[in-house]
C-alpha cells in the first residue's frame, strides 16, 4: 500500500485480538476499542492506538467482532451511528442473527454509513495464519471498496449478495455443521474407546481420506487427547450459535430434528463446573460420560 489505511477494530475477544494482530501485520494503521477494560499492551507495543468509541467511528473502515446480537446493537445504536463518519464502511465480522443483521443494515443506511455483514469462518489461529474465510453481504460498491481489507486479512471471501441476512445465515449453517462434527467425533471416539481401540489411531484412520478437512483433522485430536485449553471458541458461544440456528430455522418455517439434542448438550456442559470454561469441543465429554 502506497499510503497506509487506518482501520478501527471494535471488540477484543479471542477472535478480535487475533484480527488486531493480523491487521497490524498486514501494514494497516489500527485504532482499537473494547467494551470492557482489556490488557492490550502487546497490541500497543506493535503500533495499535487505543481510541474512544466515537474516535473509532471516524475511520474509513470499522471492523467489529462482538460476541452477540445485544452487544452489536448496543454499540452500533442510533446515537453512535449519528456521529460516525459519513461514507465510512462498517465491516461486521461477528456471528449474529439474520434479524439483527438486517436491523443494523437499516440503521447504518439511515445515517449514511456503509454496512457489510461479513461473518468469519475459522478459529483465532486461522486469522493469524492468514487462512481465515469471510462470507460477505452488502452493497456491491461497499464490498468492492472493502476488498482492500478482505484481501489482506483473509485467504478468501465470498460475496453472497445484497441481502445482509444471507451471509449470517451461511455462517450459521457452517457452524451448525461444525457442531454436528464435534458431536459425531465425540460419539465415534466414545464408541472405539469403549471397545478398547486406541482413539488416536482411530482419528488417524478417520481423517486419512474420508474426513480430511480442518474440522475433523483439527478437532479430532483435541477430543481424543482432551486438549480443550486454551479455548479457541467458548462453550457459551457454542450454545449461542445453536440458539441462533434454531431461531433462524423457525423464521423460515423449518424444524431441525437434531438441534434440540445439541441445544441440551451445550446447556448441560455450561452447568458442568469442569466443562463450562473449556473449548466448545469439550461437549464431547458428555457423550464419553454416558453409559447404559
Amino acid at each position: 500500500m502506497s499510503e497506509k489505511i487506518r482501520v478501527s477494530l471494535i471488540g477484543l475477544g479471542s477472535m478480535g485480538n487475533a484480527m488486531a494482530h493480523r491487521i497490524l501485520d498486514q501494514g494497516f494503521d489500527l485504532d482499537i476499542w473494547n467494551r470492557s477494560p482489556k490488557e492490550i499492551g502487546d497490541l500497543l507495543d506493535k503500533g495499535a492506538r487505543k481510541a474512544e468509541l466515537q474516535q473509532s467511528l471516524q475511520n474509513d473502515f470499522v471492523i467489529s467482532m462482538l460476541s452477540n446480537d445485544a452487544a452489536a446493537l448496543e454499540v452500533f445504536n442510533e446515537a453512535n451511528l449519528e456521529k460516525a463518519k459519513p461514507g465510512s464502511i462498517h465491516i461486521n465480522m461477528s456471528t449474529l442473527s439474520p434479524v439483527a443483521s438486517q436491523t443494523l443494515a437499516e440503521r447504518h443506511s439511515k445515517h449514511g454509513v456503509g454496512y457489510i455483514a461479513a461473518p468469519v469462518l475459522g478459529r483465532p489461529i486461522a486469522i493469524t495464519n492468514g487462512k481465515l474465510l469471510i462470507v460477505a453481504a452488502g452493497a456491491a460498491k461497499d464490498i468492492e471498496t472493502a476488498s482492500v481489507v478482505f484481501e489482506k486479512v483473509a485467504a478468501q471471501y465470498w460475496n453472497v449478495g445484497t441481502d445482509h441476512s444471507k451471509s449470517n445465515l451461511v455462517k450459521l449453517g457452517v457452524n451448525y455443521n461444525l457442531i454436528h462434527a464435534l458431536q459425531a467425533i465425540g460419539e465415534s471416539v466414545a464408541l472405539v474407546e469403549s471397545g478398547g481401540v486406541d482413539p488416536n489411531t482411530f482419528v488417524e484412520i478417520l481423517t486419512h481420506t474420508a474426513f480430511s478437512g480442518s474440522a475433523y483433522a483439527g478437532y479430532g485430536p483435541m477430543i481424543v487427547n482432551r486438549k480443550y485449553t486454551p479455548p479457541g471458541f467458548s462453550m457459551a458461544l457454542g450454545l449461542k450459535d445453536v440458539k441462533l440456528v434454531e431461531d433462524a430455522a423457525a423464521n423460515l418455517g423449518l424444524k431441525l430434528p437434531v438441534a434440540t439434542v445439541l441445544h441440551e448438550l451445550f446447556e448441560k456442559a455450561l452447568v458442568d463446573s469442569e466443562l463450562k470454561n473449556l473449548d466448545w469441543s469439550a461437549v464431547a465429554e458428555l457423550t464419553r460420560q454416558r453409559k447404559l
